[in-house]
């Protein structure tokens, strides 16, 4: 099996203790020391060093799939192309990951897995790791619950609108232990940013929007509004929320956030407004069904939404930045689209495993992009494919699996 390259703007930069990382990273030496003899010193710790984990110089991907009629659980390494199997999650009706860890939702509660890779961002470098894959548990919380993170704290949030705050560092060592209870009730995911907290309250008749810091106090109320918010993403622009007019982009700056009206340039049926965002994590472009027949692409940069008339939408994906819109339609084939002109670009032949179209028995795949390779899961015929985007969507490796992939889910991105 041909073991995965990933083309990354780092992957040529060896991850070593130097003096220009040790100082773009801590931001606190003084430009005058001898990094040097810093580096040289036994009791200094290594640039980047995480307790327990290998340090890559390339994106470390795995492929968290689940098979809700067994339970079974597996992570898929897509560096090695080994199969791990991890404890089962029966009856899961979905899977959520905040790039290391996977939320798979079930009756029952939300079962936490740790994946074993992940990525540290720090603007101007990455930093790529990898572990043990490592079960954790349950989360006491209500189902079906709603899961947002960020590098410090997760928020879980229950069906009631009850949240539960958890410490990432405690989810890193396998442990599961609540931070804090936040009082009243939200509408939607709470959602961690800026060392913040971003939730939707019913107050007075109306929906708001509010900042709260890490210990639940409210520090601010966004002077906007967004009629049935649902919907959310995470980009470097900020946090898009979305609306029934079309979408809020939260940003934070200077001390203060504030929030931006997105909205479409036409009249939107709510059967086709976007709810379901997905992208590349890290893009500014979002993809979103509008409808049946329609996909939505958000520019964040550009603040503008582009309706691409495809056909029947299964799922749908994209890179971003000049890439194609990846679409899954009924016929089991994947399609590729321009985004700026809504141009048929090229299909596969048809991937998907069964006489019924893709999604009617419930068992609906997704398409999971990142920096070279987009991800398809065949859950029919046990099989995930890597798809190389940028070659005319290439069918790069096909990997066979001993259970039925229904739900998928791409970690250490």
């Amino acid at each position: 099996m041909t073991v995965r390259r990933n083309a990354t703007p780092w992957a040529s930069a060896t991850l070593v203790l130097t003096a220009l990382l040790a100082t773009g990273c801590a931001g606190q030496q003084d430009k005058n020391n001898d990094a040097r003899a810093e580096a040289s010193s036994a009791s200094a710790t290594p640039h980047g060093y995480v307790e327990g984990a290998r340090e890559a110089a390339e994106q470390q991907s795995r492929l968290l799939l689940n098979e809700p009629a067994s339970g079974e659980t597996r992570v898929l390494d897509l560096i090695t192309g080994k199969t791990h199997t991890t404890t089962r999650v029966k009856d899961a009706v979905g899977l959520g990951t905040d790039g290391r860890f996977g939320y798979l939702h079930a009756p029952g509660g939300t079962h936490v897995v740790d994946s074993g890779a992940w990525m540290v961002d720090h603007g101007d470098h990455v930093h790529y790791y990898s572990a043990a894959v490592r079960d954790v548990g349950e989360l006491p919380v209500g189902a079906p619950a709603q899961v947002r993170s960020d590098r410090v704290v997760t928020a879980a949030t229950d069906q009631d609108g009850r949240t539960v705050l958890y410490a990432r560092s405690k989810l890193e060592k396998g442990e599961i232990a609540s931070s804090r209870t936040l009082a009243g009730t939200y509408t939607g995911a709470v959602i961690p940013y800026e060392e913040h907290l971003l939730a939707f309250v019913a107050e007075s008749g109306t929906t708001k929007l509010v900042v709260l810091d890490r210990e639940g106090k409210r520090v601010a109320v966004l002077d906007t509004e967004c009629d049935e918010p649902r919907g959310d993403a995470v980009t470097r622009r900020g946090v898009v929320l979305g609306c029934a007019d079309g979408a809020l982009l939260v940003s934070h700056k200077d001390g203060a956030f504030t929030a931006e009206t997105l909205p479409y340039d036409q009249d939107v049926p709510a059967k086709e407004r976007a709810t379901d965002f997905r992208q590349r994590p890290g893009s500014d472009t979002l993809t979103a069904p509008a409808g049946d027949d329609a996909v939505w692409v958000l520019d964040v940069t550009d603040r503008t939404w582009t309706r691409v008339d495809t056909g029947p939408v299964i799922a749908a994906n994209t890179a971003g930045e000049g890439a194609a819109l990846l679409v899954l339609e009924h016929d089991g084939s994947l399609h590729g689209y321009d985004i700026a002109t809504g141009r048929h670009l090229t299909r596969t032949k048809p991937l998907l495993t069964g006489k019924e179209p893709a999604g009617t028995d419930g068992s609906t795949p997704v398409i999971e992009v990142d920096r070279s390779r987009a991800y398809l899961n065949d859950p029919e015929g046990k099989r995930v494919f890597e798809i190389d985007y940028n070659d005319d969507l290439r069918i790069a490796r096909t990997f066979s699996v001993d259970i039925e992939p229904v739900l998928m889910a791409e970690t250490g991105r």
